[in-house]
């Protein structure tokens, strides 16, 4: 699609994040005929996976195919979309955006909007240990709805970074019946007895002691190493990274946080209004358990709402126009 700045840089909205909850957001906007502009970083969180499941009509469509698809849908309605990085925000009359424009120091230029859609998402941090980065989203996975129908009846290992974890191992038996659950940094001690009951019922062998990392055969992971040298045969490793929400733009406008096991995100009213008037957050910068189809909903939901919130805002005006008129 043709990338196109505009003739200004006033919008009645901008759109901060092109995953499937900012190009939702703006589909929506650009088909009620709203001048909307979207700013991508390109850094949707889903990049590592090959496919994205789940996704009624896309099931097994690849996140860029799935992204380039979004793009040049919002194009036919005339939403500008920028490849840039918005590293500012500051809200008065309307809302400013400050871009990077490609410069170290953030010297691009600023657009103007009525209303913001926050839908920067979120990343993974992955626990240090060795080989899980680089097959991540392959043989390394952390969500069983989105990989487990791909990986069904490997021998699964499950890597413990709390005791929640224990939450994922119960959970990944609905797909093999052969699972590991590595305590790595959990002692067994702070699982609860109803944890060791579950697991046991469940057919889940426990294995004390520290991963130092898999290992890695003909391009796929074969086994699971301890830091004392033993190996245990596995074939996917599901982990739980911890979720880093990019938030800031938001905490910059004053937006309400709320703190919750897996991360700090906005408070939010079902539609996605955040506590700032004009302000919405969207996708996972709102949520962590957003996947690609509801991070696609909450954006419709918001795109839809902000319509209504411009229209209404504009007849008031109109209104009370009208009526000071009438007075003179």
């Amino acid at each position: 699609m043709t990338e196109n700045h505009g003739a200004t840089d006033r919008y009645e909205v901008i759109v901060i994040g092109g995953g499937a909850a900012g190009l939702s957001a703006a589909l929506v906007l650009g088909r009620a005929r709203r001048r909307t502009l979207v700013v991508d970083a390109g850094e949707p969180r889903n990049a590592p996976a090959a496919h994205m499941q789940g996704y009624l009509s896309r099931d097994g469509m690849p996140p860029a195919e799935f992204l380039a698809v979004g793009r040049a849908e919002i194009a036919r309605y005339g939403v500008e979309l920028v490849r840039d990085r918005a590293v500012d925000a500051t809200k008065g009359e309307d809302f400013a955006v400050r871009l990077a424009g490609g410069t170290p120091s953030g010297g691009g230029r600023t657009v103007h909007a009525r209303q913001l859609v926050v839908a920067t998402g979120l990343r993974d941090e992955l626990p240090p240990v060795e080989g899980l980065a680089a097959r991540f989203g392959r043989d390394v996975v952390h969500c069983p709805y989105c990989h487990g129908w791909e990986v069904r009846d490997q021998a699964f290992g499950v890597l413990a970074t709390s005791p929640l974890s224990v939450h994922q191992a119960l959970m990944v038996t609905q797909w093999s019946k052969d699972v590991t659950f590595f305590l790595h940094t959990v002692a067994e001690e702070e699982l609860s007895d109803e944890d060791l009951r579950r697991l046991a019922a469940a057919g889940v062998d426990v294995v004390p002691g520290e991963v130092a990392g898999v290992v890695v055969e003909d391009d796929r992971i074969t086994g699971v190493r301890l830091t004392d040298g033993t190996v245990h045969a596995r074939e996917t490793l599901f982990v739980a990274p911890r979720a880093v929400p990019r938030t800031d733009l938001l905490r910059r406008l004053g937006a309400e946080m709320d703190e919750t096991p897996f991360g700090t995100y906005p408070v939010v009213d079902a539609r996605g209004l955040t506590t700032v008037p004009g302000l919405w957050a969207a996708g996972n910068a709102s949520g962590f358990a957003e996947q690609v189809i509801n991070s696609a909903s909450r954006g419709y939901r918001a795109g839809a709402a902000i319509n209504a919130e411009l229209l209404m805002s504009d007849l008031d005006a109109a209104v009370q126009g009208a009526e000071r008129t009438a007075q003179v």
